[in-house]
């Protein structure tokens, strides 16, 4: 039996489609706890303009210790974020105790843009097309179209990973 397996969970931060997955996010959180490592990878999408820049201070608020609620946070206000962009980034960055002239300094100097632009080339690579996407167990199920279903599909790779010890 594994310890734990990894789900990666492609997503966009201004991506409405990503912030109804939380509460999928959340219940599986809840069920498997750290036996599920739930990883946010990044995959900005060209249509929307602030979601390179989001991913790029996801990254910072990771390095700075809150990846996962930072995400949230900006998830949250995504239609503000459309509107208002970069000030939002910052606001919920410093809402969360988080050294926002980091944020700004690193909106600024790029210093996480080969992490985002790996994701991004990396997702492209493997098929994904749109937010949400998850990877468990080598098997891609997409939820940018529709996420009826998925949390039990993932559910089940899960359980059957967990079973049989291998990721």
């Amino acid at each position: 039996m594994t310890d734990s397996v990894i789900l990666d969970v492609w997503c966009e931060l201004q991506c409405s489609d990503c912030h109804s997955a939380l509460d999928d996010v959340r219940a599986l959180r809840a069920r498997y706890g750290d036996r599920l490592d739930i990883r946010l990878r990044h995959f900005p999408l060209e249509k929307h303009k602030h979601a390179f820049a989001a991913a790029q201070a996801a990254e910072e608020a990771a390095e700075q210790g809150q990846g996962w609620p930072y995400a949230e946070a900006v998830l949250a206000r995504t239609a503000e974020l459309a509107e208002r962009g970069e000030a939002v980034l910052l606001e919920v960055a410093r809402e969360l105790g988080l050294d926002s002239d980091e944020f700004d300094t690193a909106l600024i100097d790029g210093r996480h843009i080969l992490i985002v632009d790996a994701d991004h080339a990396e997702g492209k690579a493997i098929g994904v097309t749109g937010t949400p996407t998850y990877v468990i167990g080598g098997e891609r199920l997409d939820g940018g179209k529709s996420q009826e279903g998925l949390r039990a599909r993932i559910e089940e790779i899960a359980d059957r990973l967990l079973a049989a010890g291998t990721d």
